[in-house]
Order: structure tokens, then sequence, then C-alpha cells
């Protein structure tokens, strides 16, 4: 008897369908699960960026207040420093003052005589100069050294730039014009001259330098390297200071510093200011002028000194005449 052939076997059974089934469900159940979490996670993601951007805001408001603050306290601060610069430039003035007139005591007690004698020659030679100059009829009332009037609210400084002032006597120079500017806390106008009538700031040309703690800081700052020409004649700046800011209702006072008259007479010169700083009714002068020595010639040997001595001669006739004071320093220190 024949054998029966065998079936043969299923291409797919029902084994393999199973696991075709398993891993397709296991697929949708997966993007489910995919769109199901991811939406989630966005929204969660974005309130809390939403929650950090509201708590950097509220920080940075915070931050912008606590600035305001800051600004306000530090501008307090700078008006305050400026007060405080202020009053250390009225306290180096009054210091640069104190120092000038302890340098004037301060005299070895072994030249005591030749000193003394000197100034008598001098005073005697001073005493003859302006008789001659002036003439036998004029009679010399002015008395005064010290005690400059400070009402003022206007002041030009008129400076001899001329090379034995700056080589000599400059350090002075400024010393004095600090302590100038400190006698006058606050003034509505300053302006530089030199003896030739050229300005210091030559953008202020014509018209007055405000006035301020940093202006002055300034004028202190260009003087120490101004030297350009002068004649050593005075005249010229003051006469140009007289006509172009001399105004009436305005108290102006001049300040020349210098060594030496060089100009060929002292009578013209004071008949010229009397002509341009007219007197009131009252006796009172456009602007007042005061004078400061410095004893640059009188270093020299007597027969060298006679530019100073007309220096001093013209300037105690001249502020005598227009309500100022004349200051001859002793000393370069």
């Amino acid at each position: 008897m024949a054998r029966r052939r065998g079936r043969a076997p299923e291409a797919f059974s029902l084994s393999f369908l199973d696991v075709i089934c398993c891993g397709f469900g296991a697929i949708i159940l997966l993007l489910m699960i995919t769109k199901t979490v991811e939406p989630q996670i966005i929204e969660t993601t974005t309130i809390n960026l939403e929650g950090k951007l509201a708590d950097l805001q509220e920080q940075l408001f915070e931050i912008r207040g606590e600035t305001k603050i800051l600004n306000r306290d530090l501008n307090a601060k700078h008006e305050q420093l400026s007060e405080y610069q202020e009053r250390i430039a009225i306290l180096r003035g009054q210091l640069a003052s104190a120092r000038s007139r302890y340098d004037s005591l301060q005299i070895d007690s072994s030249s005591n005589a030749a000193i003394a004698g000197q100034l008598a020659l001098a005073k005697q030679t001073l005493s003859a100069e302006m008789k001659r100059l002036l003439g036998n009829r004029h009679q010399a009332t002015n008395q005064l050294i010290g005690g400059i009037p400070v009402d003022s609210e206007y002041i030009i400084f008129v400076i001899d730039t001329s090379g034995s002032m700056f080589s000599y006597a400059w350090n002075r120079v400024l010393q004095e014009v600090e302590a100038t500017l400190a006698i006058y806390p606050e003034v509505k106008g300053v302006q530089i001259m030199n003896d030739m009538g050229n300005y210091m700031f030559s953008s202020y040309r014509g018209r007055w330098i405000p006035d301020s703690p940093a202006r002055r800081r300034a004028i202190i700052k260009n003087l120490r390297g101004w030297n350009i020409f002068s004649n050593s004649s005075p005249v010229e700046g003051i006469q140009a200071a007289i006509r172009t800011y001399a105004s009436p209702g305005k108290k102006i006072s001049i300040y020349v510093f210098g060594d030496e008259f060089t100009g060929p007479s002292i009578t013209e010169v004071l008949d010229a200011v009397d002509r341009i700083n007219r007197a009131d009714a009252e006796g009172n002068r456009l602007v007042r002028i005061h004078a400061v020595g410095f004893p640059v010639q009188f270093s020299r040997t007597p027969n060298l000194q006679a530019t100073g001595i007309r220096f001093a001669t013209l300037m105690r006739e001249l502020t005598h005449r227009n309500g100022g004071t004349f200051v001859a320093l002793n000393s370069f220190r």
C-alpha cells in the first residue's frame, strides 16, 4: 500500500500572524503615547518660561528703581563735592596770603640793618622821582598798602608777561592770582589779559568769562605757561580793559600785576586813564584799579632799578586816583 504523502507546511502560521499583529499594535500604542504626552511637555515648558520671564521683569523693575535712587544720591554727592572744592579753593587762597605775610616777617636778624637802609634809600629815591615826574605842587596822599575793597562783581587781571616776570616771579604771580580770586568767593565775570591787552582765552574776547570753580582752575592751569610778548608797560592793557568792559552800574576791579614801567611819561598815562575812567557826581570811577608790584628790578644793581621805581610811582598814584590799593611785594616766595 503506498505511503500517504504529508501536507506541506503553511507559509504563514498563526504564530507568525500573532507576532505581526503584536508589532503593529505596539507601533500604534507608541504613536498614541507620543501624541498624548508631547502637548503636555510643551505646555509645561511654556508655563515655566512665562514664570521665569515674569521674575526677570520684576527684578528689572527693582534694578531700575535702585538705579534711580543711586543716581539721585550720586548727584547729591557731586553737588556736595563742588561745595567742598570751592571751600578748598578759598582756604588755599587764605593759606597763600598767610604764607605771604609770614614770609614777609621772616627776615634774618643779621641783615635787618642793611635791609632797613635799602628800604629807606628806596623810599627816598621814590619820593624824589615822584616829585620830579608829577611836579612840585603835587602832594601824594595815598598811604594804602592793604585793605583792598572786595565789593566788585567783575574782576579783570592785567598781567605783565615779559621775560623778567616769567623768569623770576611767575610762581609768585600764580599764588597772588589764586589769593585774589579767593577773596571773591563768587563774581559775575572774570577776564585775563596781559599788559599789551592780549587775551588769555581768545574765545572770550570782548565778553566775560563765567565764574565757576572749574573756570578758576582752568585760569590757573593756563596761566602757568602763558608767556606771550610784552613791552613791560601795563598802559595798553589797562586802557583796553576800561574801554571794553567799563559800564555804569557795574562794579569792576582791575588788578595790575607787574614789575616795571618802560613807557615815556607817567603823567600822560595818569591823564589818559582819567579821561576814560571818568568819575560820577559822587567821585566814584567806572572801575577800581589795584596793583601788585613784584620786586624783580630791585634784585638788580641800583643803577638798573629805574624801571622798577617808575612802575611803583605810576601804580601808587594810579591806584590812589582810581579807588584802589597798591601792594608792593618784597619776596618771590
